[in-house]
């Protein structure tokens, strides 16, 4: 039996708010109705907030824009954190020459990839030129030809020894009220599995993100964890990942958690949040 509370009633003791963008703020519709009413009433209650998000496809300018485009003026690109940024200080820090290789569409990869190395999609590396290939950054989901890039993907990383980045984590999104659509990090998975590799995930649950979200509220004030919320729809990454940081933690049934699995969800996996709501509306 799930015990279901009012968001707003939740989130009332805590100083910052970390909010999930797909499955808590929007979904395949838009923005989930109600919900810059509540972002605005957190804000008036002098709340700091903060976007975490898995969507390495778009950069936190470009996220910030669309969120005003769908009627949700107000978040500034600062306030938005992306497993892209995080993947992007890696390579700017641990990358220095060669080529960087990318699945995924031009767009992604020219908010992500570093301006100063030349970036090519898998599609046009050449398998018997491939030596100055100097990293592997597994984008988006779209953009490749999933007939043919897949597997030039593995054949690249079986012939050359080097760093393999996941931008997005995420193995699945909804795309309707009941349906799925492979992410990024599935596809990084498969290709995990078959080289018998470990590649280097960004995003949640991995705790560099919340490192950083924290770090930079903590610019504004002094912040203790205890004070800080993680909201999103997602066990296995949202809710991992704050209850890893040692964060509270709150379900949201708006997403990709259902609420007639979430019972059973929690129980098989373990994963168990401090709070579990119907959405941050209410």
């Amino acid at each position: 039996m799930l015990n279901i509370a009012s968001f707003l009633d939740i989130a009332a003791p805590y100083r910052a708010i970390f909010l999930d963008s797909y499955g808590v703020v929007k979904n395949y519709q838009g923005l989930i109705p109600g919900a810059p009413e509540t972002i605005r009433l957190l804000r008036e209650q002098g709340k700091i907030i903060r976007i975490l998000t898995n969507d390495a496809s778009r950069s936190p300018e470009q996220q910030a824009s669309r969120f005003a485009e769908q009627g949700l003026p107000g978040i500034l690109p600062a306030e938005i954190i992306t497993s892209g940024m995080m993947a992007k200080l890696f390579l700017a820090q641990k990358v220095k020459s060669g080529r960087v290789a990318y699945l995924g569409t031009t767009a992604a990869a020219s908010c992500i990839l570093q301006a100063e190395l030349p970036c090519v999609p898998v599609g046009s590396v050449d398998l018997e030129n491939c030596a100055d290939i100097s990293a592997m950054v597994f984008l988006d989901d779209e953009g490749f030809d999933w007939n043919t890039d897949i597997n030039k993907t593995v054949n690249l990383l079986n012939q050359n020894n080097i760093p393999v980045i996941v931008a997005n984590g995420d193995k699945l999104y909804p795309v309707t009220q009941s349906d799925v659509s492979i992410a990024t990090g599935g596809i990084a998975k498969l290709v995990e599995s078959i080289l018998n590799r470990k590649f280097i995930h960004f995003g949640k649950p991995d705790t560099q993100m919340f490192n950083y979200a924290f770090e930079d509220i903590s610019r504004e004030g002094n912040f203790m964890r205890e004070e800080v919320l993680m909201v999103g729809d997602t066990l296995h990454t949202d809710i991992l990942g704050g209850n890893k940081f040692g964060i509270a933690t709150a379900l949201v049934l708006s997403g990709n958690t259902h609420s007639k699995d979430a019972a059973n969800w929690i129980s098989s996996t373990g994963i168990i949040p401090d709070h579990i709501c119907h959405s941050i509306v209410g």
